[in-house]
């Protein structure tokens, strides 16, 4: 029995994740928001580990970097005036980095990211973030419609249980897993470990 291969394995495309310092590091929506309350994802702290050293490396190899931050309406969830909406303290943008505010899960939509990336010239993204199945997702099937060869720090990344539809519920972790499989078909290249320097 031969194992499953995805769709570009299949093609002969190249899947070396880039040099991180000829990318655009852009980072989703990694808010207080998922740390408490309705939205906490289990897996949160470990990824927020794993996406500062990533920050941090992409800084120290001149990668630019954005910061995406969901926008909720005052009061409610991703209130960026209150603390809820914050991107989370460790991954706090530095003076210079840009941010973006969205309002829907792809953060190209209704918002001037493809301009961003656009001046800087570069057509390597990697994306780190919040959730695996949502946003990161989105974001990343609409990146490859853009143009754009998209990698996928998988450890930057975390997600939530969602209701099974039948009365169940599905781990987070499966949901993160499966999502990864889906984008690494034909929407991005998944890196795991230190595979990105």
């Amino acid at each position: 029995m031969t194992s499953a291969k995805t769709l570009m394995q299949l093609a002969g495309i190249d899947l070396t994740p880039p040099r991180l310092g000829d990318s655009c590091l852009v980072l989703i929506d990694i808010q207080n928001e998922y740390l408490a309350g309705p939205l906490a994802l289990p897996d949160a702290n470990p990824a927020i580990a794993r996406a500062t050293a990533l920050l941090a490396r992409a800084r120290e190899s001149g990668a630019a970097i954005i910061h995406i931050a969901h926008k909720g309406q005052p009061g409610s969830l991703f209130d960026r005036s209150a603390e809820r909406g914050a991107i989370v303290a460790p991954l706090a943008p530095r003076p210079g980095e840009i941010v973006i505010e969205k309002q829907l899960p792809n953060a190209f939509a209704g918002t001037d990211l493809n301009a961003q990336l656009a001046a800087t010239g570069r057509k390597e993204l990697v994306l780190a973030g919040f959730m695996t199945h949502m946003c990161v997702s989105s974001t990343a099937r609409a990146a490859l419609d853009l143009g754009f060869r998209t990698t996928i720090d998988a450890d930057s990344c975390a997600t939530r249980d969602l209701p099974d539809g039948v009365g169940g519920t599905i781990a987070a972790r499966l949901i993160h897993d499966v999502a990864l499989a889906e984008l690494s078909d034909r929407f991005a290249i998944i890196a795991r470990g230190n595979a990105l320097a």
